[in-house]
């Protein structure tokens, strides 16, 4: 079998969620954090396999593959036992719209919070404002989450799946800013069980152990040598709940040139 590589940050949740799956399905990889993340001037292999410079990626043998949903698909294909899907079509549906949910709302708002707590984009009443929304709003999210897991023990039924892998690391995320579900919660209960699992624990362990990194980026930040990824998603939250002029600060003293990242 050829070897598997996975590119990564042990803070990105869609990294997360493909160290998981690769976990729960029992493949050997071997996890490498690119070099000069962030800054827009990562080369070599990574940039081969991923061109917008964005973690993660994945090279199994001649294959290589970047965007996490697309790397999560071709995990669950390409090694079959245990699966993360059901079969049912509906199903198997319904579970990846939960990922997508996850990776297009609920991230976002995770990422304005690291924006503000970790980088100090905002501060004092600015920063009150912005984190109350995001507490408002990951409430309304976990009671949603909550209608989908309903009395089971997974989001798949009886079995850790798909949805699981992909939203335990964003969920893991509120929690590090005090803004997850309550313990005594079904989902709090979930969250639990999900952190227990062989697969979920250590990758869990290894993003709390890169949080102390995270001052480091931040002065990176401050002296523009660290590129902002505003992704579409990102970019929305931020304007809808008043960050607008962190986004447009944060733009104008980014100087790092945008290029085409397809070139």
């Amino acid at each position: 079998m050829a070897d598997v590589t996975l590119y990564e940050h042990p803070l990105s949740p869609y990294a997360q969620k493909c160290k998981i799956a690769l976990r729960e399905k029992d493949v050997a990889f071997t996890a490498k954090l690119p070099d000069s993340i962030g800054t827009g001037l990562a080369g070599g292999e990574f940039r081969d396999a991923s061109p917008r410079i964005e973690v993660p990626a994945l090279i199994h043998g001649d294959v290589t593959l970047f965007e996490s949903t697309i790397i999560l698909e071709y995990i669950e294909e390409t090694w079959s036992r245990p699966a993360l899907l059901p079969k049912a079509p509906a199903e198997r549906a319904r579970l990846r719209m939960l990922e997508e949910v996850m990776d297009t709302h609920y991230e976002a708002i995770t990422w304005a919070l690291g924006e503000i707590h970790f980088f100090k984009r905002a501060t004092g009443p600015d920063a009150d404002r912005l984190t109350a929304a995001a507490a408002e709003q990951l409430a309304q999210a976990h009671v949603w989450l909550e209608t989908h897991l309903a009395d089971n023990q997974w989001f798949g039924g009886d079995m850790f799946g798909y949805a699981d892998c992909a939203i335990v690391p964003l969920v893991n995320g509120a929690a590090g800013f005090d803004l997850g579900p309550k313990a005594t919660s079904p989902l709090g209960q979930w969250l639990a069980r999900a952190n227990e699992r062989p697969s979920v624990k250590p990758t869990q362990e290894e993003a709390v152990a890169s949080l102390s990194d995270m001052a480091q980026v931040g002065d990176l930040i401050s002296t523009g040598q660290f590129k902002r990824q505003y992704r579409d998603h990102r970019l929305e939250w931020m304007v809808r709940s008043g960050g607008l002029d962190i986004v447009v600060d944060g733009i104008k003293n980014d100087t790092i040139r945008f290029v085409w990242p397809f070139a």
